[in-house]
């Protein structure tokens, strides 16, 4: 079983190379949740199929010019990461923005992602 030190070490590398949906393959728990203010009607999610066709559909509008993922900051069963992202967005224009990115790691897998936008 993965420790919190290389999940967090391994989605660091994911998404640095633009493989989001790579990561919640290999990295979440199947009964995992998100809570991202991007989608502020809905912004919990549940499930890793939802959390992937989430991410699917995201990806599919959106070009993605320049992303910086800051290494992890680790306690316990827990890291933060800070994501900076500029994109352009299919329905949105050109969006430049910055999250802090907390997870929760359970039995070797994310449990839980929480962004808080900067």
């Amino acid at each position: 079983m993965k420790t919190t030190d290389q999940i967090a070490a391994r989605l660091v590398e994911l998404c640095r190379e633009n493989k989001f949906v790579e990561a919640y393959h290999e990295l979440y728990g199947e009964e995992a949740e998100s809570i991202d203010p991007l989608y502020g009607n809905q912004p919990l999610s549940k499930g890793l199929i939802n959390l992937v066709e989430r991410e699917k559909q995201f990806l599919a509008k959106a070009e993605i010019k320049q992303i910086t993922v800051s290494e992890p900051m680790v306690s316990g069963s827990h890291f933060a990461i800070t994501i900076d992202m500029e994109f352009i967005h299919e329905d949105r224009g050109y969006i430049n923005t910055g999250e802090l990115c907390v997870y929760h790691v359970k039995d070797g897998k994310i449990v839980s992602q929480q962004f808080f936008m900067g």
